[in-house]
């Protein structure tokens, strides 16, 4: 190779290792601010839901409502800028918790409410049922952990309200909530499993027997035929 070749290969080697550089240092800037937009979302929601709590003096009875509306407006506000309601409901959602551990509730029971009022919310606003209420489950988890409540109590609560909300709904939203639940926590998938009532764990199919009816009518059938 001459030396004016070898001089050009070496200014592209430069030029690509700047390209990567410069890709590397803008990711790290934006994973940085969306960090930081991720935090105001956070305590925006838990400020807002320490007040109304504070001025309803029933935190237990409230938590589903306050839930709904302040994840109904996150999912508006998502929808409106155009951001990831993904990690809005998620910020939501732990500020929600974080919001009802500061006025002294208990934060098991609050997880329980919280994807009842998301899965509500997401319904009324026309959004991803399932996809909200992964997110607020991740959410809600994650605040659990952050103010040292019991996760496998947090979690049990999580599933049950979700899928007691998505009932309303209808069998499909429930299996679909369920789905994504059973991703988005670890060991959720043997809590769901409890949770689930056994007739929604699986539906009979095509030619299968539901609960206390005989497979088919072959007997009925077979003697027509005759």
């Amino acid at each position: 190779m001459s030396p004016a070749e070898t001089k050009e290969k070496s200014g592209v080697g430069e030029t690509l290792g700047k390209a990567g550089t410069t890709v590397k240092d803008g990711i790290v800037g934006s994973l940085k601010g969306m960090s930081e937009i991720e935090a105001e979302i956070v305590n925006l929601a838990r400020h807002t839901v320490t007040d109304a709590l504070k001025g309803t003096g029933a935190v237990a009875n409230e938590t589903l409502n306050i839930s709904k509306e302040v994840i109904k407006g996150a999912l508006k506000a998502s929808e409106e800028v155009g951001t990831g309601a993904v990690t809005t409901v998620k910020a939501v959602a732990q500020g929600i918790m974080l919001g009802v551990a500061d006025v002294g509730g208990d934060v098991q029971q609050a997880a329980g409410q919280l994807l009842k009022g998301a899965v509500k919310g997401a319904s009324e606003v026309g959004t991803d049922v399932a996809l909200v209420a992964r997110s607020a489950a991740m959410g809600a988890m994650e605040a659990v952990g952050q103010v040292g409540g019991n996760a496998g109590t947090a979690a049990k609560a999580v599933v049950g309200g979700a899928i007691e909300a998505a009932g309303t709904l209808g069998l499909t939203a429930v299996r679909g909530v369920t789905d994504l639940l059973v991703g988005a926590v670890e060991g959720l998938k043997e809590v769901a499993g409890a949770v689930l009532p056994k007739g929604q764990a699986k539906t009979p199919g095509a030619g299968e027997a539901g609960p206390g009816k005989k497979p088919a009518t072959r007997g009925k059938s077979e003697s027509t035929s005759e």
